[in-house]
Order: C-alpha cells, then sequence, then structure tokens
C-alpha cells in the first residue's frame, strides 16, 4: 500500500516538475519586443498663435425712431444696399389725449394774449401817430405785439407736432427713418403695425433697423494669457472662415486688450484686426472666423514628430529613446527650440541618423501593411 502511494507521488512530482519546465521554456522562447523607429530630419517650422472669435462689420448703426408711435411702412428689406439719407420707414403717431388736451388750451390763451396784444397795439400806433405818446410807449407795444403772436405760432407748433409728429411732413420729419450711413441692411426687428418707443436720455428706444459698411470688416477673437505676450499691434495675419473654404484673408492687428477676462478657468484677451476684404465675395457679418498669426518662423533646422517625446515624471524634463541594438534603448535627454505642435526642433540630445523609439510597439498587421 505504502509503495502505491509513493509511486503516484511520484508521478504527480513528474507531471508537475515537467509543467515547470515547459512554462519556463516557453517563457525564455519569446521573441524580443519590436518597436518602430524613426529617424530626425530636417525641416521648417513656424510656431503660430490661433485666435478663434468672428467677422463683424466695423462700422454698424442701428436706426432709431425720434418719437414714439406705430410702423407706418417699410420701403426696405433685409440685404438691400441703401445709400446714406435713404428712406427706411415711416412711422405713425398716436396722438395721446391729454397731450392733445393740454396743446389745445395753450392754443386758446396764446389767442387771447395775442389778440389783446394786437388791439393795444393798433391803438398806441393811432396815438404815436397823433403825437399823444411817446415812441417808446409805442415800441413796448409793438414789442408785447410780436412776442404774443410768436407764442401763439409755438402753440400751434407744438400741437401741430403732438398730432402729427413733425409740421411739414416733408423728408426730415420725425416720422421718417432714413439711413444715417451707405451700407447693407443687416436686420429689420419690426414689422409694419408694430409699436415703436422713442430714443430719448432715459430710454435706448425701439430699432428699427440695423445698417453696416460691408466693405469694412474687422476680426474680433480671443487669445490664452500664454499666447498674448508674443504678439503686438499692427503685425500682419491671416483669417480664416469657416463658411469660405480654401481662401484666407489678409488682415492687420489693430488691437490688443489691456485687461484680460477670466473664461473657464482661462484668462482670455480680446483682440482685433482689419480684414481685407474683395467686394465681390460674398461675406456676411457674424461669420465664424480663425486669426492665424505667426510669431516665430526658422528654415532647415533638426526636428522630429513632437509624438516620440516623453518627460521624466520627477524633473519634467524631455527625453528620447534611442535605439543602440537588437530590442535595447537608451533613455537621452533633449533641448526643444522651436514649435508648431506637430514637429519640434531638436537643439541638443540627437543628431541625424538616430534612431528614435516609437512609443507604440509594431504590429504584425502593420508589418503586413507595409510589406503589401
Amino acid at each position: 500500500m505504502k509503495k502505491s502511494v509513493k509511486i503516484i507521488l511520484g508521478i504527480v512530482f513528474l507531471i508537475l516538475l515537467l509543467v515547470v519546465l515547459k512554462y519556463f521554456k516557453d517563457s525564455n522562447s519569446k521573441s524580443i519586443e519590436d518597436f518602430k523607429v524613426e529617424e530626425p530630419f530636417y525641416t521648417s517650422i513656424n510656431s503660430k498663435v490661433v485666435a478663434t472669435g468672428k467677422l463683424n462689420p466695423e462700422e454698424e448703426i442701428e436706426l432709431k425712431p425720434q418719437i414714439s408711435g406705430i410702423v407706418d411702412k417699410i420701403f426696405v428689406e433685409e440685404g438691400d444696399v441703401v445709400k446714406k439719407g435713404d428712406l427706411i420707414a415711416k412711422i405713425r403717431v398716436v396722438p395721446n389725449e391729454q397731450s392733445m388736451a393740454s396743446a389745445k388750451s395753450r392754443i386758446a390763451s396764446s389767442n387771447l394774449s395775442y389778440k389783446n396784444a394786437e388791439t393795444l397795439y393798433k391803438r398806441n400806433k393811432a396815438l404815436f401817430e397823433k403825437g399823444v405818446i411817446s415812441q417808446q410807449d409805442f415800441e413796448n407795444s409793438e414789442l408785447s405785439f410780436n412776442q404774443a403772436r410768436e407764442t401763439l405760432n409755438q402753440a400751434q407748433n407744438d400741437y401741430q407736432i403732438i398730432k402729427q409728429g413733425s409740421l411739414s411732413g416733408g423728408s426730415s420729419a420725425n416720422t421718417n427713418i432714413v439711413a444715417q450711413i451707405q451700407g447693407t441692411i443687416l436686420e429689420i426687428p419690426v414689422r409694419e403695425g408694430d409699436q415703436v418707443i422713442e430714443s430719448n436720455n432715459f430710454n435706448a428706444g425701439t430699432t428699427i433697423a440695423t445698417i453696416a459698411d460691408m466693405s469694412l470688416m474687422i476680426f474680433e477673437g480671443k487669445v490664452d494669457e500664454a499666447e498674448v505676450g508674443k504678439i503686438k499691434e499692427g503685425k500682419e495675419i491671416k483669417v480664416v472662415l469657416g463658411a469660405i473654404s480654401g481662401q484666407d484673408f489678409p488682415a492687420k492687428l489693430t488691437f490688443i486688450a489691456p485687461k484680460g477676462v477670466e473664461e473657464n478657468g482661462a484668462v482670455q484677451f480680446t483682440i482685433k484686426a482689419d480684414v481685407k476684404v474683395e467686394t465681390a465675395k460674398n461675406i456676411r457679418a457674424g461669420y465664424s472666423a480663425n486669426a492665424e498669426i505667426e510669431i516665430e518662423a526658422k528654415d532647415s533646422v533638426l526636428a522630429i514628430r513632437e509624438a516620440l517625446l516623453q518627460y521624466n515624471r520627477i524633473t519634467e524634463k524631455p527625453f528620447v529613446e534611442i535605439q543602440e541594438g537588437d530590442g535595447k534603448y537608451k533613455k537621452v535627454d533633449v533641448e526643444l527650440g522651436l514649435s508648431d505642435g506637430i514637429n519640434v526642433e531638436i537643439t541638443e540630445g540627437v543628431k541625424k541618423g538616430d534612431k528614435i523609439k516609437v512609443w507604440n510597439k509594431a504590429s504584425e498587421d502593420d508589418d503586413k501593411n507595409e510589406n503589401n
């Protein structure tokens, strides 16, 4: 019995030994990991700052009424090109009953004063011609008569303005909304029959229409605080519109905000640039745009793809791994220069011909694709 147990234990031990030996054999027979490598190359690098924003007209005004009332007629449509002085809309005045009653009362009172002054003037004129009163007394009565006449005229004019909104009703009437500049009608936020409020010191008033000169456009965008110190006013830049692909527009940087605004945890600075646009181009206000501002450019510099860089977790210094032999790589610290976000200049650490390790392991599928 004991002999059988020993035999069984021996067999189990032998099987375990064979399993262990096979495991170590398979582990030692694994092929060395194969990584792709890339070599440094000479290229040109341009460092740019990209600002996102919009394209807007430089000169844009809102037309507001000088008197409250109802929009009686609109003579233009959005997109129409108008000249300075063109009639845009006409306002129909809705008189206030209290104001009308007060105006009528002032007319009646002024009329009584005028008639009384007229009677005194005629009487004194006859007496002065007969030599009964002095010239001073006559001139005083004449002055009072003239003043009474002016007061009556003013009261009648006030009544006319309250009732109709203007005296003459001509092109200069308060009820007529005319274009103040030559340009394009961008927006008409009101319709015929809408009630509008006059513009005064206490109220901005209702906007009848918005006009802009589309030949003078500006780019307005924002740049990060890390980039704003690298740009200067007066620099030539390029503006790319999202709606017009394959074309950029030359522009000149004219304004950099002296104060930043925090947005989503980052400080942003507003910039503005005058954009040169062709009149034949169908440019519209509010297009989204990107401004490309070139900071620095270098030609024929030794560079690598920025994706090849690794960083020390403690010192945060960049390094690459250079191939020394089959499956062996050496870490080499590098000094970086100019970068465009894809390629980066290497000023120290690697040289032409070095084979730099690519992070991702080369798969058999990649090798097959390359062979094909």
